[in-house]
């Protein structure tokens, strides 16, 4: 069954039957991460950097951000048996989508933000497909923790 994610949302699961999916991943980011062992998927559509931006929004939607967004997702795929040893994650999105972005760089200051975190806290990116200027919409499978993303009407397994 297919679970959609809103923008600044996030959903894990443990139910084979279940597939995590977000679109228009634009300048944000998604992230998804895996629990082969404890068949854990998880998936982030992360819209913003940082929650300095906006503390009141970050207390009452975490997954907004991508430093607040990220923690929250592992806690969650924890809380149903995952461990980080054994994740593996990957990332999607964060273009540059028009001229205005181009002064912002939200896409770009995402991706940086997210392999900022994820380094610090010694979590390795296993697959990427960021950048560019075309929108993606990205999908994990709960039962296999393969990641699909389409773009531009071309659909690859990440």
């Amino acid at each position: 069954m297919d679970i959609s994610v809103e923008i600044g949302g996030l959903k894990v699961t443990r139910n084979p039957a279940d597939r995590l999916i977000t679109y228009s991943l634009g300048t944000c980011l998604g992230v998804t991460i895996y629990d082969p062992v404890a068949k854990v998927a998880g998936l982030l559509h992360a819209q913003l950097p940082q929650s300095s931006l906006n503390g009141q929004k970050a207390l009452l939607m975490p997954s907004v951000f991508v430093d607040t967004g990220i923690p929250l997702l592992f806690e969650k795929a924890y809380q149903l048996g995952a461990e980080k040893k054994r994740i593996i994650l990957k990332l999607a999105g964060a273009t540059v989508k028009n001229e205005a972005d181009e002064f912002f760089k939200i896409g770009e200051r995402n991706y940086i933000m997210a392999r900022k975190l994820l380094w610090k806290n010694q979590v390795f990116i296993s697959g990427e497909d960021v950048g560019g200027c075309i929108a993606r919409t990205v999908s994990i499978d709960a039962a296999t923790g393969i990641v699909t993303v389409k773009s531009g009407g071309v659909e690859k397994i990440l």
